[in-house]
């Protein structure tokens, strides 16, 4: 049991009536050292650090315009967002019972709404999301993907966790203002200009520090009760501030919120509109680019949903203590097939592939530990449908305060790698630092696998790469360059 899990709640354990009994057997929260108050409050935690994909992914998938020229909704997006994650991650909580959150990957409906939608219409792209999925779906119902799960090496395992810990600190700092990039010289910078001088920036810092300062202290709830102070305070700000936010289509404040400005909503409950659920064009996309076109991309969308949701889903659970010496974690395979299923529901709503949040290890960092967490942020997910006007109340740099933090206690992890040995060291050390540098986990799973599997074979020591590496590793070579490909086949 780690230290977060001994500061929270040891005198919430009461005495339960049958209704409590039955939740703690069926999620088997004693046994993994938690309370159904820590559950609840860690489900809570998860939501609020993810609440900004309710806002996040209509703006992306509804600011591109298809191969037609038509687009998707942004109110009609936020409603399936919602809908989307709590179903998924309802079920995803009941079944495989962790503490993990799904929503809309933001690296996937990046890539539809700049990539795929240029040659394809969006009912065509949903189409292509739904078979990545049924892929998926299958390799994990087959135990392939179980099976390559466990051919990877433990180190390389930590490396990941350790990787995600930097990746979602750098997301915070990126999202917070508190690094920027820059038109020339190195990539980021401090702050704009090379100094901190933004409102919003100065609310991430304080965010920061109060969550620090109550986790040293030990006090139950350090996160949320740093989430809704710094939130709060925010609101202060821009009662008397009046600032504007960065992406403002038409009067951008370079000084402003990331995302949205934290104020009060006029309008406060909104019934949602489930139009685009059903219109996807399963293999149209097929007879539009061809054959070979369309299958380069349906291979491009199940590389990035299989590894990234694996190298989350082994971060998360090494952080909630759940998983195993070997890496492995209890219900992998239900885990590995509910996630697919989330695919084959985002397309199906045409609100991207869902796929399992690095910002669950916010809840996990507050305590959750199972099942019951998931069910808790999937039901606040189904609640967003009708309140998102005041979720977007919650300014991004107050949820980015809250991943730095966790980005803190997963790279800890670095610990069990020993990098006294090269061969595992440069590896381990590749796999870490490319995660946040290309803002990608399958990214920096690629490199590592690769680079494992070389150094083995060229250090004489070929037997320590299952064959099952090898198989990956090859299959990453082909996605590292499935650009000069596409454009060969497109020739």
């Amino acid at each position: 049991m780690t230290s977060q899990q001994e500061q929270n709640g040891a005198d919430e354990r009461v005495e339960s009536p049958a209704s409590s009994q039955f939740l703690d057997r069926f999620f088997e929260i004693t046994r993994r050292g938690s309370t159904i108050p820590r559950e609840i409050r860690g489900g809570l935690v998860t939501f609020v650090a993810m609440a900004y994909i309710v806002v996040l992914n209509p703006l992306i998938l509804s600011s591109s315009s298809d191969a037609l020229e038509g687009k998707l909704g942004f109110v009609q997006v936020t409603a399936v967002t919602g809908l989307t994650a709590g179903v998924i991650t309802i079920l995803f909580g009941l079944v495989a019972r962790l503490p993990f959150a799904l929503a809309a990957g933001l690296g996937m409906n990046s890539f539809l709404a700049v990539a795929v939608v240029k040659d394809v219409t969006w009912p065509e792209a949903m189409g292509l999301v739904i078979i990545n999925g049924v892929i998926i779906v299958v390799l994990g119902a087959t135990g392939i993907r179980t099976a390559i799960f466990r051919a990877v090496p433990a180190e390389l395992k930590t490396a990941i966790t350790v990787g995600i810990g930097l990746f979602i600190a750098f997301i915070g700092f990126v999202n917070s203002g508190f690094v920027t990039r820059t038109p020339a010289g190195p990539p980021v910078q401090l702050g704009h200009d090379g100094s901190i001088e933004t409102l919003p920036t100065a609310i991430f810092i304080f965010a920061l520090l109060l969550i620090a300062v109550l986790i040293a202290r030990r006090v139950p709830g350090a996160i949320l009760i740093g989430m809704v102070v710094a939130t709060l305070a925010a609101i202060v700000v821009q009662h008397f501030a009046k600032l504007g936010t960065v992406g403002d289509p038409t009067h951008p404040d370079p000084k402003g919120w990331n995302l949205s400005a934290p104020e009060l909503p006029s309008q406060i409950v909104a019934l949602p509109d489930f139009s685009l659920v059903g219109q996807f064009d399963l293999f149209g996309a097929f007879e539009r680019v061809g054959a070979l076109a369309a299958t380069m991309l349906v291979f491009t969308l199940v590389f990035t949903n299989f590894f990234d949701a694996m190298g989350s889903m082994t971060g998360l659970a090494r952080q909630a203590g759940v998983g195993q010496p070997d890496g492995t974690f209890p219900r992998i395979r239900s885990a590995f097939v509910i996630e697919g299923m989330g695919a084959v529901a985002g397309g199906a709503t045409s609100g991207s592939s869902n796929t399992v949040f690095v910002d669950s290890a916010s809840g996990i960092a507050e305590g959750a530990r199972t099942g019951l967490a998931a069910c808790v942020t999937g039901v606040l997910f189904l609640g967003s449908m009708f309140f998102a006007p005041l979720i977007g109340v919650i300014p991004m740099e107050v949820g980015a305060a809250a991943l730095v933090v966790v980005g803190s206690m997963m790279v800890a992890q670095i610990r069990e790698i020993d990098f006294t040995h090269f061969s595992v060291a440069l590896p381990a050390f590749l796999t870490i630092v490319t995660m946040p540098l290309t803002y990608s986990i399958a990214n920096g799973i690629g490199v590592g696998f690769i680079t494992w599997a070389l150094l083995s074979l060229l250090s004489g020591r070929g037997q320590k790469a299952h064959w099952l590496l090898w198989a990956v590793s090859i299959g990453f070579i082909l996605y590292f360059v499935r650009g000069p490909i596409t454009a060969l086949i497109g020739g």
